[in-house]
């Protein structure tokens, strides 16, 4: 961990280890990684004049128009995938903020530029960041999932990670944590990226909350073990932001997004049940899981719950042969959950887990409490002993990162 040189304003602060930011792909992370033959079908940006289509809610809302704005567009193979201004907020007023498309000058360097990434973070009392994939790659790769060439799909990836290892990460002191995809659509190449990425010092890869919503095999049916496997074995955390299962809650197809927006946690209640009462923890013992805008108000009532039904529905729920002891005894010291300002669950933090709890920033996306991330982060704790108030800004995030 490099040295972090802070205002004396903000020497008497305990700083943040964010588990949750994200990063905007640069113009050039494939143009300058892939091999030629690639370099016209793989993911690069073309300035066009469009404007979304508002009767779309995915990233193929763009439609191309000369009375629109300039817009920095990415192709990758068959897809067009705008760049929000919601996913690249950093320093705009909420009431600036819409779902237009941007370009590279419109937003702050620090979205896609490590250098500058690390002075915003000093800015805001960041110690060190991980930074999950934006709208190209997704929250843990689902573009690469869909790409019709698997080869390409491949060198994708590992350009992707190549690039969060050596160029993110690699000259910010240990600031910038690498956070790394897998190839979803083959188990086998996604243990073997584990594991080469582990010997380069990736600490932590992303995996979709809930991959039976991408037509993948659950984590129930024994197909991902070689990948929990090489995790276990490499010490890789797997980290699982909503989102990942390329689906959110919605009430109604004509509910408005607010309602989507209201109810974000709603999946990872799902995945956390799904992971407790699946086996997988007591099979592989070492593996570590971190649910990312997890939010974390909801997190006693679900653990009590599953420890209920665990002991009501024995004879007949289906009950994992391993899950001898309550699901909820497999949390502390195995699963991490990351907010960036739930209320909730700082008074009720003793039921959440003190160990478990870690405070996150979501830069630069539209819920980013940047710049002003250091004082939320104090008033959220507001009331916590020292040793707590540490352990849920930096010490939780630390560990699961295998920083200390």
């Amino acid at each position: 961990m490099g040295r972090f040189r802070r205002s004396a304003a903000l020497s008497a602060d305990i700083l943040i280890v964010s588990p949750d930011d994200h990063l905007v792909e640069p113009a050039d992370l494939w143009t300058s990684r892939l091999p030629e033959r690639y370099r016209d079908i793989g993911p690069r940006i073309v300035r066009t004049r469009g404007r979304m289509d508002p009767s779309v809610t995915s990233d193929v809302a763009f439609v191309e128009d000369d009375e629109g704005r300039d817009a920095d567009i990415w192709h990758y193979e068959d897809a067009v995938i705008p760049i929000p201004l919601i996913s690249a907020a950093a320093g705009y007023e909420i009431d600036e903020l819409t779902t237009d498309p941007i370009t590279y000058d419109e937003m702050r360097p620090g979205c896609y530029r490590p250098a500058d990434r690390l002075a915003d973070m000093d800015i805001a009392g960041i110690e060190a960041s991980a930074c999950f994939p934006n709208t190209l790659v997704r929250f843990c790769g689902q573009r690469f999932l869909y790409g019709k060439d698997k080869e390409l799909a491949r060198l994708c990836v590992e350009a992707y990670n190549d690039f969060q290892i050596d160029e993110w990460g690699g000259s910010s002191n240990g600031r910038l944590i690498p956070l790394g995809i897998i190839p979803l659509w083959d188990v086998e190449l996604a243990a073997k990226e584990v594991e080469r990425v582990a010997a380069r010092g990736m600490r932590a890869v992303c995996f979709s909350e809930l991959p039976s919503r991408l037509d993948l095999p659950s984590i129930h049916s024994g197909y991902w073990d070689p990948f929990f496997a090489a995790c276990e074995r490499n010490q890789v955390g797997i980290m699982l932001h909503i989102g990942s299962s390329s689906s959110l809650t919605k009430s109604s197809p004509d509910s408005p997004h607010v309602v989507t927006s209201a109810l974000m946690a709603v999946n990872c209640t799902i995945a956390m049940v799904d992971w407790l009462f699946s086996g997988k923890l007591m099979q592989f013992p070492g593996l570590k899981l971190a649910f990312a805008e997890a939010q974390a108000g909801w997190i006693p009532y679900y653990l009590q719950r599953v420890d209920e039904v665990w002991e009501d529905r024995r004879a007949w729920g289906g009950i994992h042969p391993l899950l001898t002891e309550p699901p909820s005894s497999q949390v502390p010291g195995r699963v991490w959950f990351s907010t960036f300002g739930d209320p909730v669950a700082f008074r009720i933090l003793d039921l959440v887990g003190p160990d478990q709890l870690m405070f996150e920033t979501d830069y630069p996306h539209n819920d980013t409490n940047w710049p002003r991330s250091l004082e939320v982060a104090n008033k959220a704790t507001e009331g916590l002993d020292e040793e707590t108030k540490r352990k849920v800004l930096s010490t939780n995030a630390k560990n699961f990162f295998g920083m200390v």
